[in-house]
């Protein structure tokens, strides 16, 4: 244990505090048991080391990752045992998902160590809710989203900037948007952030930021989805082709029979997948209303979860519409209720329509629809019930 604690100090030392994602002031640490569900990539490693640095006692904490070499030979449940005599007040678990019986085992530590505080963190693909040993009565679950176009330009510039609620968006979104003109100028910045700037590694090396991504999405199927579902590797295959399919489609309408006979699995297969992807935090479904939902559902549309996934995956197959949608869809799920628009493309919190366009875009769609409004793209400020699209980046 003492070469771990030397390990934690050493990564604490280095660990910048400049740039703080959204969710680390939204964390109650009274809880004993709390666990953050994040895609690959979207900075849940950085989050737990910043949480310690920031808020916890550092001479009674520990940061392990459990893939360390220091679990081949070693149980958790022992390492917790032994934190917890020496005086360890809070024990932070990286990577659970790479632990055999995690589930088992945390549950054991949290009943048997009351003066242990545990955090830990899973891929979203995950269900903590689901595990083998019963963690939902125990566990405090937060999901990490991926960088919001503000906290890009927080990368980008060094610039903070702060957040505005849906509601101060509607209400003055000319005056917010005067106010940032000042600061940024957000269409270049916009237009870098939709193709190569929704997770945090892009820093490490633009050039090959969407090779990596690729990579990451081979991970996520192959071994994040594997681990959980067991699924053949030509099922795997076939999940890669699905994705391929909605990233180079203007926004995706799913035929489920024709897309089954694509790709070659049952049409419940083929639910269950999309499922599947969307857990993994790689598509968003879109429904009317989401009263109802079943598992073998079909959504009204089919997303990528983020535009990056679309530039990565379609390459110069993208197509533009479906980036506006795209983004626009992410910036909300999780935080507002989102769905598909009877006479637009998306209805919010079951009272605000939107449609979304480039800045040629008219009013047409939403002529005398109630609440409503235009995310125009390519747009600095807006007026009345148009809104630049860029805007909604700012909500987290």
């Amino acid at each position: 244990m003492e070469n771990l604690l030397l390990e934690f100090q050493s990564k604490i030392a280095r660990i910048p505090l400049a740039i703080q994602r959204y969710l680390i002031d939204q964390i109650d640490l009274n809880n004993r048991l709390i666990a953050i569900k994040g895609a690959r990539g979207a900075g849940k490693t950085t989050l737990l080391l910043q949480l310690a640095k920031l808020h916890l006692p550092i001479s009674s904490s520990l940061y392990v990752s459990l893939d360390h070499l220091y679990f081949f030979e070693n149980k958790l449940y022992d390492l917790a045992k032994q934190f917890n005599q020496f005086g360890g007040t809070h024990l932070l678990l990286d990577e659970v998902h790479k632990y055999p019986n995690w589930s088992r085992e945390i549950k054991l530590i949290y009943d048997n160590f009351p003066e242990l505080h545990i955090i830990f963190t899973s891929s979203s693909m995950l269900e903590i809710y689901k595990a083998e040993s019963d963690l939902s009565r125990r566990a405090v679950a937060y999901d990490l989203k991926e960088l919001s176009f503000r906290e890009f330009i927080a990368f980008e510039t060094k610039q903070k900037i702060q957040r505005y609620t849906f509601s101060e968006i509607l209400a003055r979104h000319n005056e917010i948007a005067d106010e940032l003109l000042n600061e940024i100028k957000p269409l270049p910045l916009f237009d870098k952030y939709l193709k190569t700037g929704v997770y945090p590694y892009y820093k490490e090396n633009e050039t090959l930021y969407l090779q990596k991504l690729q990579n990451t999405i081979n991970l996520i199927i192959e071994i994040d989805i594997n681990a959980v579902e067991d699924l053949h590797y030509e099922t795997l295959v076939k999940l890669k082709k699905l994705l391929i399919s909605v990233a180079s489609s203007a926004p995706f309408t799913p035929n489920i029979t024709k897309l089954s006979e694509k790709i070659g699995v049952s049409r419940n297969m083929l639910v269950q997948s999309i499922k599947i992807l969307e857990r993994a935090g790689l598509v968003n479904e879109l429904y009317k209303d989401t009263s109802g939902i079943g598992i073998l559902t079909k959504p009204e549309k089919l997303y990528l979860n983020n535009t990056n996934l679309m530039y990565a995956l379609a390459k110069e197959n993208t197509n533009i519409g479906n980036v506006r949608e795209t983004f626009f869809l992410n910036q909300f799920k999780g935080l507002h209720e989102i769905n598909r628009s009877e006479t637009a493309d998306f209805l919010i919190d079951k009272t605000y329509t939107f449609e979304i366009g480039g800045k040629n875009k008219s009013k047409k769609q939403i002529a005398g629809t109630n609440s409503a409004y235009i995310a125009k793209d390519g747009i600095e400020i807006g007026f009345g019930n148009i809104i630049p699209v860029w805007l909604f980046g700012f909500m987290y």
